[in-house]
Protein backbone atom coordinates (compact mmCIF):
# COMPACT_ATOMS: atom_id res chain seq x y z
CA UNK A 1 0.00 0.00 0.00
CA UNK A 2 1.42 3.42 -0.94
CA UNK A 3 2.91 5.47 2.42
CA UNK A 4 0.25 8.45 1.79
CA UNK A 5 -2.40 6.27 2.93
CA UNK A 6 -1.05 6.74 6.09
CA UNK A 7 -0.83 10.28 5.88
CA UNK A 8 -4.44 10.29 4.99
CA UNK A 9 -4.86 8.30 8.18
CA UNK A 10 -3.11 10.98 10.16
CA UNK A 11 -5.35 13.87 8.19
CA UNK A 12 -8.45 12.53 9.54
CA UNK A 13 -6.84 11.72 12.61
CA UNK A 14 -6.24 15.45 13.38
CA UNK A 15 -9.44 17.34 12.32
CA UNK A 16 -12.63 16.94 13.73
CA UNK A 17 -16.03 15.39 12.62
CA UNK A 18 -18.39 12.50 11.94
CA UNK A 19 -16.31 9.44 11.46
CA UNK A 20 -13.78 6.81 13.11
CA UNK A 21 -10.22 7.36 12.14
CA UNK A 22 -10.00 3.80 12.59
CA UNK A 23 -12.67 2.94 10.01
CA UNK A 24 -11.23 5.46 7.59
CA UNK A 25 -7.63 3.43 7.58
CA UNK A 26 -9.45 -0.10 6.29
CA UNK A 27 -10.84 1.84 4.03
CA UNK A 28 -7.36 2.85 3.09
CA UNK A 29 -6.08 -0.45 3.00
CA UNK A 30 -8.43 -1.48 0.58
CA UNK A 31 -9.21 1.11 -2.09
CA UNK A 32 -6.57 0.18 -4.67
CA UNK A 33 -7.97 -3.45 -4.90
CA UNK A 34 -11.65 -2.42 -5.42
CA UNK A 35 -12.29 -2.18 -8.88
CA UNK A 36 -10.38 -5.47 -9.76
CA UNK A 37 -12.83 -7.58 -11.62
CA UNK A 38 -10.39 -10.29 -10.71
CA UNK A 39 -9.17 -9.51 -7.24
CA UNK A 40 -10.57 -10.68 -3.47
CA UNK A 41 -13.25 -7.72 -3.99
CA UNK A 42 -15.21 -9.41 -6.95
CA UNK A 43 -17.92 -10.01 -4.89
CA UNK A 44 -18.15 -6.05 -3.84
CA UNK A 45 -18.38 -5.18 -7.33
CA UNK A 46 -21.17 -8.01 -8.23
CA UNK A 47 -22.82 -6.65 -5.05
CA UNK A 48 -22.54 -2.54 -6.84
CA UNK A 49 -24.06 -4.02 -9.81
CA UNK A 50 -27.58 -5.59 -7.72
CA UNK A 51 -27.61 -2.27 -6.05
CA UNK A 52 -27.33 -0.04 -9.21
CA UNK A 53 -30.17 -2.26 -10.68
CA UNK A 54 -32.36 -0.73 -8.02
CA UNK A 55 -31.02 2.52 -7.60
CA UNK A 56 -31.26 4.02 -11.28
CA UNK A 57 -34.72 2.82 -11.82
CA UNK A 58 -36.14 3.83 -8.83
CA UNK A 59 -34.42 7.31 -9.40
CA UNK A 60 -35.78 7.30 -12.49
CA UNK A 61 -39.27 6.28 -11.35
CA UNK A 62 -39.34 9.43 -9.46
CA UNK A 63 -38.52 12.04 -11.79
CA UNK A 64 -40.55 10.16 -14.63
CA UNK A 65 -37.54 9.33 -16.57
CA UNK A 66 -37.15 5.90 -18.64
CA UNK A 67 -34.58 3.65 -17.33
CA UNK A 68 -34.10 2.05 -20.66
CA UNK A 69 -33.04 5.13 -22.72
CA UNK A 70 -29.61 5.91 -23.30
CA UNK A 71 -28.93 8.52 -20.61
CA UNK A 72 -31.90 8.50 -18.07
CA UNK A 73 -29.88 10.51 -15.48
CA UNK A 74 -29.06 13.16 -18.25
CA UNK A 75 -29.29 16.52 -16.37
CA UNK A 76 -29.91 15.43 -12.83
CA UNK A 77 -27.08 16.72 -10.16
CA UNK A 78 -26.37 13.45 -7.75
CA UNK A 79 -24.25 13.52 -4.69
CA UNK A 80 -23.20 10.20 -3.36
CA UNK A 81 -21.57 10.53 0.70
CA UNK A 82 -18.78 8.19 0.65
CA UNK A 83 -17.94 7.63 -2.41
CA UNK A 84 -15.09 5.04 -1.87
CA UNK A 85 -13.38 4.24 -4.80
CA UNK A 86 -16.72 5.65 -7.38
CA UNK A 87 -18.22 2.07 -7.74
CA UNK A 88 -21.44 4.35 -7.66
CA UNK A 89 -20.64 7.73 -8.99
CA UNK A 90 -19.67 6.06 -12.31
CA UNK A 91 -22.48 4.11 -13.52
CA UNK A 92 -24.51 7.13 -12.08
CA UNK A 93 -21.87 9.26 -14.47
CA UNK A 94 -22.55 6.67 -17.12
CA UNK A 95 -26.04 7.08 -17.21
CA UNK A 96 -25.94 11.14 -17.92
CA UNK A 97 -25.74 12.00 -14.37
CA UNK A 98 -23.64 15.17 -12.85
CA UNK A 99 -22.21 13.51 -10.33
CA UNK A 100 -20.28 14.28 -7.02
CA UNK A 101 -18.47 12.15 -4.85
CA UNK A 102 -17.42 13.12 -1.17
CA UNK A 103 -15.26 10.60 1.00
CA UNK A 104 -13.46 11.23 4.07
CA UNK A 105 -10.50 9.05 2.78
CA UNK A 106 -8.12 10.90 0.75
CA UNK A 107 -6.69 7.68 -1.16
CA UNK A 108 -10.14 6.03 -1.72
CA UNK A 109 -10.58 9.85 -3.42
CA UNK A 110 -7.65 9.11 -5.27
CA UNK A 111 -8.17 6.38 -6.78
CA UNK A 112 -11.58 7.04 -7.61
CA UNK A 113 -10.53 10.09 -9.62
CA UNK A 114 -7.49 8.17 -11.44
CA UNK A 115 -9.96 5.57 -12.32
CA UNK A 116 -12.76 7.72 -13.63
CA UNK A 117 -10.15 9.33 -15.65
CA UNK A 118 -9.16 5.98 -17.59
CA UNK A 119 -13.03 5.48 -17.77
CA UNK A 120 -13.37 8.94 -19.38
CA UNK A 121 -15.87 10.07 -16.78
CA UNK A 122 -16.84 13.86 -15.71
CA UNK A 123 -16.76 13.26 -11.83
CA UNK A 124 -16.62 15.67 -9.37
CA UNK A 125 -14.47 13.66 -6.28
CA UNK A 126 -13.99 15.74 -3.16
CA UNK A 127 -12.39 14.99 0.49
CA UNK A 128 -14.80 16.20 3.18
CA UNK A 129 -17.52 14.87 5.35
CA UNK A 130 -21.36 15.30 4.46
CA UNK A 131 -21.12 17.87 7.28
CA UNK A 132 -18.75 20.23 4.76
CA UNK A 133 -20.90 19.72 1.90
CA UNK A 134 -24.18 20.68 3.94
CA UNK A 135 -22.39 23.97 5.50
CA UNK A 136 -21.85 25.24 2.11
CA UNK A 137 -25.60 25.87 1.20
CA UNK A 138 -26.13 23.60 -2.06
CA UNK A 139 -28.15 21.25 -2.77
CA UNK A 140 -28.68 18.17 -5.02
CA UNK A 141 -31.65 16.32 -6.46
CA UNK A 142 -30.58 13.05 -5.48
CA UNK A 143 -28.71 12.07 -2.50
CA UNK A 144 -27.14 8.38 -2.00
CA UNK A 145 -25.47 6.94 1.50
CA UNK A 146 -25.04 3.63 0.79
CA UNK A 147 -23.34 1.42 3.33
CA UNK A 148 -21.74 4.39 5.40
CA UNK A 149 -23.85 4.68 8.12
CA UNK A 150 -22.83 1.55 9.91
CA UNK A 151 -19.35 2.82 10.06
CA UNK A 152 -20.02 6.57 11.87
CA UNK A 153 -20.83 7.15 15.18
CA UNK A 154 -23.16 9.80 14.79
CA UNK A 155 -25.91 8.14 12.67
CA UNK A 156 -28.60 10.37 13.18
CA UNK A 157 -26.45 13.49 12.69
CA UNK A 158 -25.18 11.78 8.71
CA UNK A 159 -28.51 11.13 7.89
CA UNK A 160 -30.14 14.49 8.44
CA UNK A 161 -27.00 15.66 6.83
CA UNK A 162 -28.26 14.11 3.71
CA UNK A 163 -32.09 14.93 3.84
CA UNK A 164 -30.42 18.44 4.43
CA UNK A 165 -28.74 17.65 0.80
CA UNK A 166 -31.61 17.11 -1.09
CA UNK A 167 -33.49 19.19 -3.28
CA UNK A 168 -37.26 19.89 -2.44
CA UNK A 169 -38.61 17.40 -4.94
CA UNK A 170 -35.48 15.65 -4.76
CA UNK A 171 -34.73 11.99 -3.52
CA UNK A 172 -32.43 10.11 -1.38
CA UNK A 173 -31.00 6.63 -1.33
CA UNK A 174 -30.06 5.01 2.11
CA UNK A 175 -28.73 1.55 1.41
CA UNK A 176 -26.97 -0.64 4.92
CA UNK A 177 -27.01 -3.82 6.83
CA UNK A 178 -30.25 -5.15 9.30
CA UNK A 179 -28.81 -5.67 13.06
CA UNK A 180 -29.68 -8.94 12.81
CA UNK A 181 -28.56 -12.62 13.51
CA UNK A 182 -28.51 -13.75 10.15
CA UNK A 183 -26.80 -10.49 9.32
CA UNK A 184 -24.11 -11.32 12.15
CA UNK A 185 -23.72 -14.85 10.44
CA UNK A 186 -23.55 -13.89 7.07
CA UNK A 187 -22.07 -10.50 6.62
CA UNK A 188 -19.73 -10.18 9.52
CA UNK A 189 -19.00 -14.66 10.35
CA UNK A 190 -19.35 -15.59 6.74
CA UNK A 191 -18.04 -12.75 4.71
CA UNK A 192 -14.84 -11.72 7.32
CA UNK A 193 -14.08 -15.31 8.49
CA UNK A 194 -15.27 -17.95 6.42
CA UNK A 195 -15.49 -16.73 2.58
CA UNK A 196 -13.33 -13.48 3.77
CA UNK A 197 -14.61 -11.79 1.02
CA UNK A 198 -13.82 -8.79 3.09
CA UNK A 199 -11.01 -8.00 5.86
CA UNK A 200 -11.96 -8.99 9.58
CA UNK A 201 -13.06 -5.99 11.65
CA UNK A 202 -14.44 -4.41 8.33
CA UNK A 203 -18.21 -4.42 10.13
CA UNK A 204 -19.30 -3.69 13.91
CA UNK A 205 -22.48 -5.62 14.29
CA UNK A 206 -23.41 -3.08 16.97
CA UNK A 207 -23.52 -0.08 14.68
CA UNK A 208 -25.84 -2.08 12.22
CA UNK A 209 -29.28 -0.52 11.63
CA UNK A 210 -32.53 -1.47 11.21
CA UNK A 211 -35.10 -0.96 8.72
CA UNK A 212 -37.06 1.30 10.97
CA UNK A 213 -34.54 2.77 12.86
CA UNK A 214 -32.89 4.01 9.62
CA UNK A 215 -36.81 5.52 8.48
CA UNK A 216 -37.57 7.07 11.92
CA UNK A 217 -34.09 8.71 11.26
CA UNK A 218 -35.26 9.86 7.60
CA UNK A 219 -38.85 10.83 8.19
CA UNK A 220 -37.77 12.89 10.87
CA UNK A 221 -36.18 15.06 8.42
CA UNK A 222 -38.74 16.04 5.74
CA UNK A 223 -38.28 12.99 3.61
CA UNK A 224 -41.13 9.91 3.15
CA UNK A 225 -40.05 6.66 2.08
CA UNK A 226 -41.17 5.91 -1.21
CA UNK A 227 -39.59 1.99 -1.58
CA UNK A 228 -37.65 -0.38 -0.05
CA UNK A 229 -35.63 -3.75 -1.12
CA UNK A 230 -33.25 -6.50 0.38
CA UNK A 231 -30.16 -7.93 -1.07
CA UNK A 232 -29.46 -11.90 -1.12
CA UNK A 233 -26.37 -13.38 -1.89
CA UNK A 234 -26.06 -16.64 -3.85
CA UNK A 235 -23.04 -18.20 -2.96
CA UNK A 236 -23.43 -21.53 -5.47
CA UNK A 237 -23.64 -18.72 -8.47
CA UNK A 238 -21.81 -16.28 -6.79
CA UNK A 239 -24.66 -13.58 -7.53
CA UNK A 240 -26.15 -10.81 -5.44
CA UNK A 241 -29.72 -10.19 -6.50
CA UNK A 242 -32.46 -7.79 -4.86
CA UNK A 243 -34.97 -9.60 -2.41
CA UNK A 244 -37.91 -8.68 -0.26
CA UNK A 245 -35.96 -10.38 2.24
CA UNK A 246 -34.05 -7.09 4.34
CA UNK A 247 -32.86 -9.27 6.63
CA UNK A 248 -29.17 -8.34 5.88
CA UNK A 249 -28.37 -5.92 3.42
CA UNK A 250 -31.28 -3.52 2.22
CA UNK A 251 -31.76 -0.29 0.46
CA UNK A 252 -34.88 2.81 0.92
CA UNK A 253 -35.84 5.41 -1.07
CA UNK A 254 -36.69 8.53 0.19
CA UNK A 255 -39.22 11.36 -1.77
CA UNK A 256 -38.41 15.24 -0.41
Amino acid sequence: MLDKSKLSVLETKQSKGNFSADEIARFDALADSWWDPNGKYKTALLFNQARISFFIPQICKHFGREPDSAFPLRGLRILDVGSGGGLVCEPLASAGAQVVGIDASQISVEVARRHAATSALNIEYRHELSSTTASKGGQFDVVINAEVVEHVPDQSALIKECCDLVNPGGFLVLATLNRTIKSWIIAIFGAEYVMRYLPKGTHDWKMFVTPNELNQMASTNGVTQTAESGMKYNPFKGEWRLSNDTSVNYIQCYKK
